[in-house]
């Protein structure tokens, strides 16, 4: 792969970046560097640099560019926060000063240099206030999941040697107490929500760990500022541990600057965006979009309620109507049923008028995707009609960006949104490049693709076979350094060249746009050697069948596939937890059958007849769709309870945790496959 590789000239310590500072020019050379990755938590790394185009941009420190936002957005509102019914906002200006006054407080802690500040929460201003402060300090901001078991979370903040953890109610504290004896480089606690149940020594309020630092002196913590590089590490993405201990992707000042500047020229994110934070703080993609780019821009994040991906979303949005949108596929799938189940309440003119505009949305949408400029017959009316409406009614009606990344979505969830003149576009990217790698726009997007690559990064896919597919190999200034304490698992990821190699499996067509196919270790291998990516047939049979929920192939080593199915169902708003009850567009499937079941007790218990023909019919008819034999799935079954984060089988961004699900549902797994 050496053809493509970057010049090795730059990233060694020569260049220098110049920004603005309160005592005016600060210029900060970059660390010396020999290797373009490193595990160590205060080593430096090469940059991938360029001589010219968006690889050749000066490398500057997040403090770096939060100045150049304070002088051009100082007076923008910032964050947003919903109190007793009323949005509070700050200023960029307020932003930064308080970032700065919790980087004395941690200081004051005893926050030492590349030790870790944990923050264990819900997403809010003093999630970002801590993350952007510790990184001030000379810490490092690392997230933590708030589904993270006590272990979990021992496991974050002793790899990170978190010296603070910042938690958000008694019930995160609650976690961190159980393990505080197993972290000896902790020195003390912040709980940001509520008040404390009880006192403990090194245990503070937000007010009052806000307030610990009023006496460090500006100077001692401009110092620290003043001595970071850009080419040294900030913030620690921690993976989700699906396939053994979370790993610590290790992110340089570089990694963020460069790519949220880049990403703000392909979103063309010029004016005052809005965006809603309500994803996991500690996945990069929410990290980047909600945090970082609005930092860059000058745009205003407002803070959705906690109970956001329980039901509350659609409300927030309709309050903020944000310009831009990311939503995992689940999301998207969420929105798609209920306005399914709405409409099923329509009378029979709307329901007709409502089938005229889509058809007519569905190929104004294909026309853009193809470059006609012309609209279909009817588009004005149908847009008067039906879509301003629709889109208002969302909370979309300013969002010129839709969003969709963490996972595959559905072509059915693409086509539905696409037919509502909004369409869904996808992104791709790893915590190993700092979020986003390829990305389609509103001017140039496919269907199920994932677009093209940012500008100053390049792809390459590896050993491709004779369709073009391969493992997607990333290259540019946003990939990471290295994980934190893990040699052997860095090598893995990077070669010898600094290519990163993503595990995703990929091709591009004519026209340069990446589609990906699966994933390396997803790939079931059956005992007859038939490489097979269970993401597509999974999603096909979740197309014809709209009752289920999740689909899980099984197959590797075995003679045939095999089928784990979950029927859709309604979620407990407060725990998240799948109920019995089926969603009204999985009843009203069952009622079109003949079938009386309102409960997924009602299906599994009976095997009800009409049900259970028609998930074999559609299974029948994805079949006959196979390109081989052994891509047919031969049995299944429908499990008693949906998947969940609760559960277990889900992650924090609703990916499907498949070695968990393997493992809890082996006893039925091992019925498919008896004599």
């Amino acid at each position: 792969m050496g053809s493509s590789s970057s010049s090795d000239g730059a990233g060694t310590g020569e260049l220098t970046s110049i920004a603005v500072d309160h005592g005016g020019l600060l210029e900060t050379k970059l660390e010396p560097a020999s290797s373009y990755w490193t595990t160590e938590r205060d080593g430096a790394v090469k940059l991938r640099m360029e001589a010219t185009g968006p690889a050749a941009d000066t490398p500057i420190t997040v403090h770096q560019m939060f100045q150049r936002t304070i002088q051009c957005f100082g007076d923008r509102p910032a964050l947003a926060q919903k109190k007793d019914g009323v949005w509070e906002t700050i200023t960029y200006r307020e932003y930064h000063q308080q970032c700065r006054a919790a980087a004395k407080s941690f200081l004051k802690l005893g926050l030492e240099r590349y030790h870790g500040v944990g923050i264990l929460g819900f997403n809010s201003p003093q999630w970002f206030i801590a993350d952007v402060g510790a990184i001030m300090a000379g810490g490092f901001a690392v997230g933590i999941y708030t589904t993270n078991s006590p272990e979990a979370c021992q496991y974050v903040a002793g790899d990170s040697n978190a010296n603070i953890l910042v938690v958000e109610n008694h019930r995160q504290l609650a976690k961190i107490l159980q393990i505080q004896h197993q972290l000896p480089h902790l020195k003390a606690i912040v709980q940001y929500q509520d008040e404390l149940k009880e006192r403990r020594p090194n245990l503070y309020t937000w007010k009052e760990f806000i307030q610990l630092g009023a006496d460090v002196p500006d100077a001692q913590l401009d110092d620290i500022i003043a001595s970071q590089k850009a080419n040294q590490c900030c913030i620690l993405i921690y993976t989700s541990g699906t396939t053994g201990q979370p790993k610590g992707a290790m992110l340089s000042h570089d990694n963020l600057t460069w790519v949220v500047k880049q990403a703000c020229k392909v979103l063309n994110f010029v004016d005052q965006e809005v965006l809603i934070s309500y994803l996991p703080l500690s996945h990069v993609a929410a990290q980047v979009v909600d945090l970082w780019l609005p930092i860059f821009s000058g745009g205003t994040t407002y803070f959705a309620d906690p109970d956001a991906l329980k039901g509350s979303l659609i409300t927030t949005l309709r309050e903020v109507r944000p310009t831009g949108f990311l939503g995992v596929p689940r999301v998207w799938e969420k929105i798609q049923e209920r306005m399914k189940a709405l409409g099923a309440k329509s009378s029979l003119i709307q329901r007709k008028v409502a089938a005229w505009a889509k058809s007519i949305g569905l190929q104004a949408s294909y026309n853009r995707m193809n470059g006609i400029s012309s609209m279909p017959w009817g588009y004005t009316l149908a847009n008067i009609l039906v879509f301003r409406r629709v889109h208002a009614a969302l909370g979309l009606d300013r969002c010129t960006r839709c969003y969709s990344g963490a996972a595959p979505i559905m072509r059915d969830t693409l086509e539905f949104f696409m037919s509502l003149n909004l369409p869904v576009l996808e992104l791709y990217g790893m915590s190993e490049s700092s979020g986003p790698h390829t990305m389609c726009v509103p001017s140039a997007f496919r269907i199920m693709s994932t677009g093209k690559e940012i500008p100053g990064c390049r792809t390459q896919i590896y050993r491709p076979v004779e369709d073009g597919t391969g493992e997607i190999c990333f290259w540019g200034r946003h990939i990471f350094m290295g994980y934190l304490n893990m040699e052997e698992k860095t090598k893995e990821a990077l070669d010898e060249e600094g290519w990163l190699h993503s595990g995703d499996l990929g091709k591009h067509d004519k026209d340069g746009y990446l589609y990906i196919t699966g994933r390396i270790k997803e790939l079931i291998i059956t005992a007859g050697g038939e490489n097979i990516p269970p993401i597509p047939i999974e999603d096909a049979i979740k197309e014809e069948l709209p009752i289920i929920s999740n689909a899980m192939l099984i197959g590797d080593k075995m003679k045939f596939l095999s089928m784990l199915l979950t029927l859709k169902c309604k979620v407990d708003a407060d725990t998240g937890d799948p109920k019995d009850e089926l969603t009204p567009e999985a009843v009203e499937f069952c009622q079109r059958l003949g079938s009386s079941a309102t409960r997924v007790s009602e299906v599994v218990s009976a095997k009800d007849p009409a049900v259970y023909q028609a998930i074999q019919e559609g299974l029948e008819r994805v079949n006959r769709r196979a390109t081989s034999n052994a891509q047919r799935v031969q049995k299944w079954s429908v499990l008693g309870r949906d998947f969940s984060v609760s559960g277990g089988e889900l992650g924090p961004t609703l990916k499907l945790k498949r070695p968990v699900v393997l493992k809890m549902y082996k006893e039925e797994i091992e019925n498919f496959y008896k004599d």
